[in-house]
Order: C-alpha cells, then structure tokens, then sequence
C-alpha cells in the first residue's frame, strides 16, 4: 500500500524557503526550483531511491493559494522504502550543501 512522509517544505529546515502570497516572485517556481535541488541533495545523502520509494513534491491546498512541499511516498509493505523515507525524515540535512547552493545560484 502506498503511503508517504511529507518532509513539510522545499527546503532544508535551517534555510529560507518560498513564501505562499509573496508578491515579489513567483512562489510556484521558486518553491517548484528549491524543491528540485532538496530532492537532489537527499539522493546525494542518501543514494537513489530504493525500489517501493521514490522523492517527489506534493500540493497542497491553502487560503493564499497552492503550496509544494517534498515528499517520500514509498510501499508500506516495502522495508527498503519505508527505511529509506523515515531517514530523509529523520536524517535529512539542515543546511543546504555546496551543489544546491550552486544549483540555486546562491553562491
């Protein structure tokens, strides 16, 4: 059955992240890009998802409008995904690493 943790944001814990309503940028594609760069910083942590897992980005609805958020949705009957989910959770990272700050061309 698949279920999935959401990690509850676009970005590492101890970094900035899109503004649902921010009216000066576009926040569907500065959270959709954060988002992208995340997901690719836990697969350089964590390696690629394992078979009944895999990293994705989530809508939600909200009053100002849709957020994002990242996501693991894996197979509840899968130990591989299911490991693999709550250590993104659990072990994610806190900052953002020297190729998602590239990525985002915060360096």
């Amino acid at each position: 059955m698949c279920s999935f943790v959401d990690l509850g944001t676009t970005t590492p814990p101890m970094e900035d992240c899109a503004q649902v309503g921010a009216r000066d940028y576009d926040y569907y594609e500065r959270a959709k890009r954060e988002a992208k760069a995340f997901i690719n910083q836990l697969r350089r942590m964590f390696g690629p998802e394992p078979p009944g897992a895999r990293l994705a980005i989530k809508s939600h609805p909200h009053d100002f409008g849709t957020y994002i958020t990242t996501v693991v949705f894996y197979d509840n009957t899968d130990e591989l995904g299911a490991q693999y989910a709550q250590r993104c959770d659990a072990e994610g990272p806190q900052e953002w690493d020297e190729a998602a700050r590239s990525e985002l061309q915060l360096i």
